[in-house]
């Protein structure tokens, strides 16, 4: 399959929003953010897809809190499964990857907001930290 056709698909706990995505998917990146570890409850992998190329077969339990000037986060309102992260005006969405369907054939590749971690972790994997944000493109 050519990876402009890749297919992954996802879903939050209890099933009220569900979806599939369709593209080029971005580099999976870790955010060891404040508010990605408080949102997750330790740091969140990201993938990245075009807005557009996102589609829900269930959405009725989708809800999104604006987490700050420039980006908002999406969740289920039922479950609170952790979803989505999307900046203001940015064509792609970031894909919360532990709500997506094995097989993904992703892997992580980064570490952004290294600085930002939290004191009760290593990170000794060998994958590229920043410090702050990266752009890793999708």
């Amino acid at each position: 399959m050519d990876e402009r056709d890749k297919m992954l698909s996802g879903a939050c706990l209890c099933g009220a929003v569900r979806f599939t995505a369709k593209g080029r998917f971005g580099a999976v990146s870790v955010c060891h953010c404040a508010q990605c570890r408080r949102w997750h409850g330790a740091p969140g992998s990201y993938t990245s897809v075009r807005r557009d190329r996102l589609v829900f077969q269930n959405e009725s339990g989708l809800a999104w809190y604006r987490s700050s000037d420039r980006a908002r986060r999406g969740f289920c309102r039922d479950c609170g499964t952790s979803l989505f992260w999307e900046e203001t005006g940015a064509p792609h969405l970031a894909l919360a990857m532990g709500c997506l369907d094995r097989p993904t054939g992703l892997r992580e590749q980064l570490h952004i907001f290294t600085a930002h971690k939290g004191d009760y972790y290593d990170i000794a994997d060998g994958l590229h930290q920043w410090p702050e944000s990266h752009t890793a493109g999708a």
